[in-house]
């Protein structure tokens, strides 16, 4: 192993963004424009994104959203 091949893992390590997910369970009585208020909420007030959603056999929902880890560093 050389030493360029270790700078370009290293390189392709910090490249890729690290995230934190909260998962949503919605029942099937929340209307969709409920959801949809919810979710634009989420994303305007707490910077979280839509990652994926999935509806469950009965109407069910699960929602994952995500947002990039913030790492800040100290001043002082």
């Amino acid at each position: 192993m050389s030493t360029g091949d270790a700078k370009t893992r290293n390189e392709q390590r910090r490249a890729v963004p690290a995230y934190e997910f909260r998962v949503l369970t919605i029942d099937r009585a929340t209307s969709r424009s409920d959801l949809r208020a919810l979710l634009t909420a989420e994303a305007e007030y707490h910077h979280w994104e839509l990652a994926r959603t999935r509806l469950y056999i009965g109407g069910a929902r699960r929602v994952w959203l995500r947002r990039r880890v913030q790492k800040v560093a100290s001043t002082l």
